[in-house]
């Protein structure tokens, strides 16, 4: 039964099965759209929120050091993952590299979590973007009736109507074609990037030297807590973070990584790339190099211009400006918070609909759903079945504390890519890599030990919730995934023909 559970779809199978007719998507982006895919991902509320959130409560102006030592974390499973797309440019992104590296039942466990991580990360971003809109309403004089307006204090009834309708539309853009998608897309983190450059060329020169003093502020030692709601970390070894000073700086990277969070949707793209061997790695990098540089240089203007001490926690950009008495960028990064989200949604729906597809084209979920549209060459089926679940999560559903299960997944993905990676360059040294990651297998182990130390640091109850979608995972597999598997019926049928073949044998 072992052999069965880890039985790897080898490459050559898996790029095979992108040419069926019915299966197959069109190759349509470039190194540039898939840039833009990781920077319109990757930038969203973190570069607004976080960087007033942990310079104030973890490293001071040393937060900027805390989003490149994040950003490195990041880069290393962006090596594992570039050598994976550029070797298996086939969609499903960590799901496949998995499946072609470690077995069977491992690829299934990382593409049931990725289902969930990018379902809830889209739904969040939804009710997020929506907040940000009904603010921007409100100062308009336009105001939605409050059972329209979400759940969260809605005393009643509470629908939050432009988040499900921002998805519904999403979806059927995502329907219409992917290249529209990119069309989209590069406009939208445009108008977000000219934001953010507004933001830090503008912030230039409100900065005061004396807010930098002292840029490493002394360190704080936290009393271990317990209980669910504390880090696992703190659980198991009785280790509590430290606030500012050096491990301050670590405390903090470990919040401002979820940020970075998004990059690997990047990956999922790769059946749709027209030379994803030279493509995929330089979308994967690229973005994820233009995200830090501008995550460093707005956390250098915000702690410039306001004492870490007195920033807010919720609009630090926005109200660092106030304090400078130039309220009118508020505005500015209040309309670039609303325009960026609707890139973010968009490409995590985009990464969760491929990892459905090419689960089910695998056989591991209904193979209805990894049919093609005749016209746009795009998975509708399950674009459009995720588009309204989502829609209807991110209507009825305050999702707050189920943003962490999005973190957890992304780091158990980066884990298993980078396993992958030291597993398939010893059982497969033949295949052609484009693009092959440095030091392996000293990269991706340091790669996976980073992730799962950023995963120790998250709550114990995300563990636990993440452990009963596990459980479900594994009943859904085994009742249906195992015995469906396109994979294990191959095998079934090349062993019945050896079997006849020796019978037939022993009758001459």
């Amino acid at each position: 039964m072992s052999n069965t559970l880890f039985r790897t779809k080898k490459v050559e199978q898996s790029i095979l099965d992108t040419e069926e007719p019915e299966h197959a998507l069109k190759k349509s982006l470039s190194a540039l759209d898939l840039t833009v895919f990781g920077v319109g991902v990757i930038i969203g509320t973190g570069i607004f929120v976080l960087t007033g959130k942990v310079a104030k409560e973890n490293a001071g102006p040393a937060v900027s050091l805390a989003f490149i030592a994040a950003g490195i974390v990041c880069a290393l499973a962006a090596l594992c993952y570039a050598e994976f797309a550029s070797t298996v440019p086939v969609a499903g992104s960590a799901y496949t590299f998995a499946y072609a590296s470690i077995g069977e039942l491992p690829a299934w466990i990382i593409g049931w979590d990725l289902v969930l991580e990018f379902a809830l990360g889209t739904a969040v971003v939804a009710v997020g973007w929506s907040g940000y809109l009904r603010s921007a309403m409100d100062s308009w004089g336009w105001h939605l009736p409050e059972y329209l307006g979400g759940r969260e204090g809605a005393t009643g009834f509470g629908f939050d109507i432009l988040a499900a309708a921002l998805v519904l539309v999403l979806t059927a853009v995502l329907v219409i074609g992917v290249k529209l998608s990119a069309r989209v897309t590069s406009l939208v983190v445009a108008i977000k990037v000219t934001v953010v450059l507004i933001v830090i060329i503008a912030g230039a020169f409100f900065i005061m030297a004396d807010n930098y003093d002292p840029f490493l502020p002394n360190a704080q030692p936290q009393e271990a807590g317990g209980g669910l709601h504390s880090p696992l970390v703190q659980l198991i070894f009785g280790y509590a973070p430290t606030n500012f000073g050096v491990m301050g700086i670590f405390t903090a990277a470990s919040v401002v990584f979820f940020a970075f969070i998004g990059f690997d949707v990047v990956a999922t793209a790769a059946e749709e790339t027209k030379n994803p061997q030279r493509d995929m790695p330089r979308g994967i990098l690229g973005s994820l190099l233009i995200c830090t540089t501008l995550y460093v240089l707005v956390s250098l203007v915000v702690t410039g211009m306001q004492k870490y001490t007195q920033l807010s926690i919720d609009a630090p950009l926005a109200d660092a400006f106030k304090a400078t008495g130039h309220p009118w960028y508020a505005g500015v990064i209040s309309f670039g918070a609303v325009v960026g989200l609707t890139t973010v949604c968009m490409i995590l729906l985009l990464g969760q609909t491929r990892v459905f597809f090419a689960m089910s084209r695998d056989g591991l979920l209904p193979r209805f759903f990894s049919r093609v549209h005749p016209r746009f060459r795009t998975p509708h089926r399950p674009t459009i079945l995720l588009g309204v679940i989502i829609a209807v999560v991110a209507g009825f559903t305050s999702l707050g504390e189920l943003a962490e299960l999005v973190n957890i997944g992304t780091l158990f993905a980066f884990v298993v890519v980078a396993i992958g990676v030291i597993v398939l360059r010893r059982a497969r040294p033949d295949l052609h890599r484009a693009f092959r990651a440095p030091w392996v297998p000293l990269v991706p182990a340091v790669s996976a030990l980073a992730s799962l130390w950023l995963m120790l640091n998250l709550p114990a109850e995300t563990w636990v919730r993440f452990g009963i979608w596990m459980a479900i995972g594994f009943v859904v597999f085994f009742l249906y995934g195992r015995s469906h598997s396109r994979l294990g019926r191959h095998e079934e049928t090349t062993v019945g023909q050896v079997l006849k073949g020796r019978k037939r044998d022993d009758t001459k």
